[in-house]
């Protein structure tokens, strides 16, 4: 999932706002990554969410990313979502279509040389404690270099955190050639170690870090 060759091309959308006086961090002795993003929660008020996850490439940086971890060779990463507005609904009644529509819509992460095509839920499932559902993600993305189709691996968590009318995700990815030859250890490791909670309440104002793009 290269980003080379960026002229012209719009951001990708994933929906992720940062917290006004925090950073985006990662260790890199032990790989955990911290981010403090905001979230819609109920009644229409602003809900500051702790994400973190471990993850074994470093940080992407560029103002194409948001918190996202990459390796710029093989194109392994993963990255972090926030949905459109869940409706109320608990995340068990929340259908995988609802997550589909968010990241491999024409304007997500994704998207950046054109929507992907042959997208198949091939796992679904939900955590014991029912706090974060699983998928497993087969599709197709256009390469920059060929303009053919490439077929690629995704594995999804999301969670809805305390109070939030947002689901917040973190998405790792691989080419299917790459998967199938241990990427996908990598992977299902950064997603296991993924928790997304709302974050303690501290004296510090709740507003939108600025866009620098």
């Amino acid at each position: 999932m290269g980003v080379s060759g960026q002229a012209g091309k719009s951001k990708p959308e994933t929906g992720v706002v940062l917290r006004e006086g925090s950073e985006v961090s990662r260790d890199s002795r032990s790989g955990d990554v911290l981010a403090e993003i905001l979230v819609k929660g109920n009644g229409n008020v602003v809900v500051p969410i702790v994400a973190s996850f471990s993850s074994p490439w470093p940080l992407a940086t560029g103002t194409v990313y948001d918190v996202e971890c990459r390796d710029a060779q093989s194109g392994d990463g993963a990255f972090l979502a926030v949905s459109p507005d869940v409706g109320g609904k608990p995340l068990s009644d929340i259908q995988d279509s609802f997550f589909v529509k968010a990241l491999f819509g024409p304007t997500g992460r994704f998207s950046f040389y054109g929507q992907p095509t042959d997208i198949k839920v091939k796992k679904s499932s939900m955590s014991p404690d029912n706090k974060y559902k699983l998928l497993d993600v087969t599709f197709s993305t256009l390469s920059q270099a060929t303009q053919s189709e490439l077929p690629r691996i995704a594995r999804i968590i999301a969670t809805v955190p305390n109070g939030s009318d947002q689901a917040v995700m973190l998405v790792g990815s691989a080419s299917a050639t790459r998967w199938k030859k241990g990427a996908d250890k990598a992977i299902a490791s950064t997603i296991d170690s993924f928790r997304a909670v709302t974050a303690p309440q501290t004296g510090l104002k709740i507003r939108a870090q600025e866009k620098t793009y």
